[in-house]
């Protein structure tokens, strides 16, 4: 099957922005920092403190995003997303989290973490899908993985979007048959359990990033809000890309797209098939 010249165009966008993650380059430029002098202060081992509070708010904010409800959003026609009604919420949300250092994320990062699941959803329902289907629930709480990289675990290929959704294959297709039975109220279900660790772990390493550069000295007293702005625009970019990748794969067939995806990298790619 061939994909068109304009899908392809849209592909390729999505394939930018899912293969080069700008959480950096964007601290950069809201701190007017060089994006290396970013790099190397987000680079820096974590404190011990700093690193038990992002794995217990991670593992915190990924089970509260599981257990969030989408009665705000009507299943209907999709419909354009409210991006920086969102977008302020977090800002709010960080700035007073700030305020409280370390032991702030632990309360400010479930908080914030809400608020981009509900607009990743809403996002996801302007790109046509059902708010109301397990699947779309479970491919939200997966762009939290999606957009943070790799963990230690991790090898070189599973960095690759592709790579990271095979890597999350099997707790996705577990979480995903039990939400479609049971629902998400027993948070301890073993299959829902192992999808949120493993979001967890991937989403930590965003989580570490974004608590140091809330220390940043550069960053001010308000930094907090302006780090969560920073935050939240990334993950949103990152669920477009996906969410457009899932309209192409109902369109095509996963196969098709994802064959064009990784070709894209050859020059004048037209046809998915070679």
């Amino acid at each position: 099957m061939t994909i068109d010249a304009h899908d392809l165009d849209v592909l390729r966008e999505a394939r930018d922005t899912l293969e080069n993650p700008s959480l950096v380059i964007r601290l950069s430029s809201a701190f007017g920092m060089p994006v290396e002098a970013v790099t190397r202060e987000l680079g820096k081992r974590a404190p011990r403190a700093l690193s038990e509070a992002v794995a217990e708010s991670s593992r915190k904010a990924m089970e509260g995003a599981l257990r969030t409800a989408l009665w705000s959003l009507k299943d209907d026609e999709p419909s354009p997303p409210s991006p920086t009604l969102h977008a302020v919420a977090a800002a709010t949300s960080g700035a007073v989290g700030g305020f409280f250092g370390i032991k702030g994320l632990v309360v400010e990062l479930p908080v914030t973490t809400g608020i981009m699941f509900r607009s990743m959803a809403d996002i996801a329902r302007a790109e046509g899908e059902s708010p109301r289907d397990a699947e779309t629930l479970i491919n939200v709480m997966q762009v939290f993985a999606i957009g943070s990289g790799a963990t230690s675990k991790d090898d070189a290929a599973e960095t690759s979007y592709y790579g990271a959704r095979l890597a999350l294959g099997k707790v996705v297709t577990e979480a995903m048959q039990h939400v479609a039975q049971h629902g998400v109220n027993n948070a301890a279900a073993p299959a829902l359990v192992r999808f949120t660790t493993s979001i967890a772990a991937r989403f930590g390493i965003v989580v570490s990033q974004k608590a140091m550069a809330q220390a940043l000295p550069v960053v001010g007293a308000v930094g907090g809000g302006l780090v969560n702005t920073v935050f939240i625009s990334h993950f949103q970019d990152m669920a477009r890309a996906h969410f457009t990748i899932r309209k192409l794969e109902r369109k095509y067939s996963p196969e098709t797209v994802k064959a064009a995806y990784l070709d894209l990298d050859l020059p004048a790619v037209r046809d998915a098939g070679t």
